[in-house]
This record gives structure tokens, C-alpha cells and sequence, in this order.
């Protein structure tokens, strides 16, 4: 089941008791949140990292793909979205990107081209779409996701599955929207429509795998265990040679 939370724990309040209709950013809330929609394309965003790649011309490319030293966020070879949502393309100067979505940035950059090159070869990266996993998996860590439509037990998956102590009663997907955070809280524990637990997930989720109560209780045991086995040990060692 599914369900949408704004408290902590896992205390839920179910979406679909809402009423039909869309939610302020005009989106059908349920049908977001149970599948993407069959256009779906990510949109570049503020801050977002991009790579440009024009294939033979290193000079019109930032980060190419095509080049011996291809794009690698790591080595700053990207265009950053700034706070007005342009970027600066190389020869072409200011281009609004934000809210576009890759291949219509690759349009335009293409068409921009073709008024120096013929039939250019022209690709777009965007290289910081990320999703987080965190808490109780195996691997937790930021995964970069290179494909349009990602869904959370894949992403699972890439983070090794769970760890033992994992709460999945209570997996939490937290997703900003604007200036609002939706906490989708899903449980895996429970039979079901599949649909209902592999919930579609869009980079900047952050996905949190709880841990189950008992697990700070183990933590301690394990600390208090040897401490009590080497009292007993002394106890017995004084018992038999003290007196």
C-alpha cells in the first residue's frame, strides 16, 4: 500500500482518501505517484551540471563525450544552470535551459550548429541526476540514473538490497516538488499490487530504509555481552583462588 506522510515515524495519512483533481502544481496526485505518465521526460533544472558534445569539435563542446577526456563531473568538465536558469554556450553565448528537457536542448544546440557545421553530430548530458539511498541497505550511497523512467525496487537493487535491521514496513521516499517535500511512505512487507510498491522515482528522490527497533538494542548487547563475560570470568577466577 501507499501512502503519503507529512509526520515523522510512520504515521501516514492516506493519499487516496483525497479528493479527486489535481494538486497545486497541476499534476493528478495519485497518478504521479503510481507511474510516470507515457511523455514523461526529465526537465533540466537550476543548478544542474551539463555536458555538450559536438562530435570533431572540441572548440563548440564542454565535458564531449566524443573527445579522449569525455564528460566527468569529477574534473569540472560541465555547464552549471545558474540561478536565472541559463547557461553560457560556448560561440552561441547565453541560452535559457531551464525546464527543457534533453532533447530539446539537443535540438537547439544542433540547430545553433548547423550554422557553422553540416549535418553536425551533437549530444547532451545531464551528469548530476542523482538519486539517494539511505539508511539500512547494503550499499547506501547517491546513484547516478541514466534513464528517463527509474522505479524503487530497481534502485533497491543498486544499493545492494537491505540490511538486515531494515524496517521494510516503512520505506520513505521524500520528493520536493517547489517549495513543498512530499514523504511517501510504502510498505513492502505486505501482498499486493506490484504497481503500489515500485513506485516511479525522479532524480533528487531521496529514498530512506529505517531501521527496525531492536537494532540499537543488539548494538548495545553486543557491547554489554563481552563486558558481563569478562565479570563473570574475573568473579570465577577470584572464587577459586582468593580465598
Amino acid at each position: 500500500m501507499l501512502f503519503v506522510s507529512l509526520l515523522s515515524g510512520c504515521h501516514t495519512q492516506n493519499l487516496f482518501v483525497q479528493e479527486a483533481g489535481k494538486d497545486s502544481h497541476g499534476v493528478a496526485a495519485a497518478d504521479s505517484l503510481l507511474y510516470f505518465s507515457e511523455d514523461y521526460q526529465y526537465t533540466i533544472r537550476k543548478d544542474d551540471k551539463i555536458s555538450i558534445s559536438v562530435w570533431g569539435h572540441d572548440d563548440l563542446s564542454v565535458g564531449s563525450t566524443y573527445g579522449i577526456y569525455n564528460s566527468n563531473e569529477v574534473y569540472g568538465k560541465w555547464l552549471m544552470v545558474d540561478a536565472e536558469g541559463a547557461i553560457e554556450l560556448p560561440r552561441f553565448g547565453t541560452l535559457t535551459v531551464e525546464h527543457q528537457t534533453i532533447l530539446e536542448l539537443k535540438r537547439r544546440i544542433k540547430d545553433s550548429v548547423s550554422t557553422l557545421l553540416v549535418n553536425p553530430i551533437v549530444d547532451v548530458k545531464v551528469l548530476n541526476r542523482e538519486i539517494s539511498m539511505v539508511g539500512e541497505f547494503r550499499t547506501p550511497s547517491t546513484i547516478p540514473v541514466d534513464k528517463e523512467k527509474n522505479y524503487l525496487l530497481d534502485l533497491i537493487a543498486r544499493a545492494g538490497g537491505f540490511d538486515a535491521y531494515a524496517d521494510k514496513s516503512c520505506i520513505k521516499v521524500f520528493r520536493q516538488l517547489g517549495e513543498d517535500t512530499q514523504i511517501l511512505t510504502v510498505d513492502l512487507t505486505t501482498k499486493g499490487d506490484y504497481r503500489y510498491k515500485n513506485l516511479p522515482l525522479y532524480p533528487g528522490d531521496i529514498v530512506i530504509a529505517p531501521a527496525r527497533g531492536y537494532k540499537e538494542f543488539d548494538r548495545r548487547v553486543s557491547v554489554i555481552v563481552p563486558f558481563t563475560s569478562a565479570m563473570t570470568a574475573s568473579a570465577i577466577f577470584l572464587g577459586a583462588f582468593g580465598g
